[in-house]
């Protein structure tokens, strides 16, 4: 009934809006709608268990959010940026300046520029009232969208309507390319290198590649990657020729998302994406030289393909934290394996000591009681 009456009050009513912080500005009833519609899958979203939980990490993405939107349309309408456990490659933003940004997407990413670029294009959905827009645009043609199932980190999320459907499957060609342009106006205008702003498509272009996959939802379709990235570059050529330089934070932003790195290489690797788990796992150590938990997963990356140097990752792990629960459970099953009872009983033992309320408590005794404990 609710999807009924919003395409009823949208049916012939005009495409053209001004966006957001310009003189004219102000919400229709549709709109209003589509804003309390989107407000509630939100919610559904928020609460499913599947955000990635890191406040710093949110403060560092609402930071670089806040220097690409102007005062003027901060104050209509402020975007707010949160992180979806999800190895794949995306994001997406709700029509009301809700935008969720996957593991996968952030841990490609190698400078804040980049990150700028995605945001600066997802804000502009929003900014610009493109689901509203769409949603006209299929009432005023009489399209009928159904329902669909969107595959958003394993919540059963549905969105239904045209705008909402729009806002996670992609928009249309004239909406994605305005959203590349201003988007990079607002990179732009913020100081960021724009020589790094094709990069996120050709992140993009690598994971269709090396997964042979289609190509995703996000930046896919409308147009595709390959023309995406022709169109910045144009830009590049012509709008912003002669701009050189510019601030990428490269640091700051590696040091911002080392953990969200290290959480990307574990879902990575409960997929059984071993080299894509490698790449993050190495990436995280990297930004943070040390990490026993680093060390742990590369170890528990090479146990569960077969490596020959899981042992020395776990050691390694140890030596830097006696207390990695992880290291210890994958050195004691690298040592069941290999003969070294005495070895495994220790370290199995030491595991469940410091886990005693382990999940896998029973799985682990099951081993002990093979070593004569």
């Amino acid at each position: 009934m609710k999807r009924l009456l919003l395409l009823a009050l949208a049916a012939c009513a005009t495409t053209k809006l001004p966006p957001a912080g310009t003189a004219g500005y102000r919400l229709e009833d549709d709109e209003r709608m589509l804003l309390r519609i989107a407000s509630e899958q939100q919610a559904v979203i928020d609460k499913s268990g599947a955000l990635y939980a890191d406040p710093e990490l949110e403060a560092y993405l609402a930071q670089v959010a806040g220097k690409l939107v102007p005062p003027q349309v901060a104050a209509q309408l402020a975007p707010r940026v949160r992180v979806l456990r999800d190895f794949r490659l995306n994001a997406f933003t709700l029509p009301n300046g809700a935008v969720y940004v996957h593991c996968g997407i952030l841990a490609r990413m190698e400078n804040e520029a980049e990150l700028a670029t995605l945001l600066g294009h997802e804000i502009t959905h929003a900014t610009h009232r493109h689901s509203v827009r769409e949603l006209r645009n299929a009432s005023n043609q009489s399209s009928v969208v159904a329902a669909v199932s969107a595959p958003l980190a394993g919540i059963p999320l549905v969105i239904s309507g045209p705008g909402l459907v729009a806002s996670i499957r992609g928009y249309s060609r004239e909406m994605e390319t305005e959203a590349d342009e201003n988007g990079l106006a607002l990179v732009a205008a913020a100081g960021y290198d724009l020589s790094q702003s094709t990069h996120v498509f050709q992140h993009l272009q690598e994971s269709v590649r090396d997964e042979k996959v289609k190509e995703p939802f996000f930046y896919a379709t409308h147009p595709r990657l390959a023309e995406r990235i022709e169109n910045t570059e144009r830009l590049l050529a012509t709008t912003y020729a002669g701009r050189g330089g510019g601030v990428r934070n490269a640091e700051q932003f590696a040091k911002a998302t080392a953990q969200l790195v290290l959480e990307d290489a574990r879902l990575q690797l409960a997929a059984g994406r071993f080299a894509a788990a490698e790449r993050d796992a190495r990436k995280h150590l990297a930004a943070a030289p040390g990490s026993a938990a680093g060390e742990a997963l590369l170890g528990e990356i090479e146990r569960q393909r077969g490596g020959a140097e899981a042992a020395a990752h776990y050691r390694k792990a140890i030596q830097l934290d006696a207390g990695s629960v992880e290291a210890h459970r994958g050195l004691g099953l690298v040592l069941f394996k290999s003969g070294d009872r005495a070895g495994a009983r220790a370290e199995l033992s030491r595991y469940l000591e410091l886990r005693p309320d382990a999940p896998d408590r029973a799985y682990v005794r099951q081993y002990l009681a093979q070593t004569g404990e």
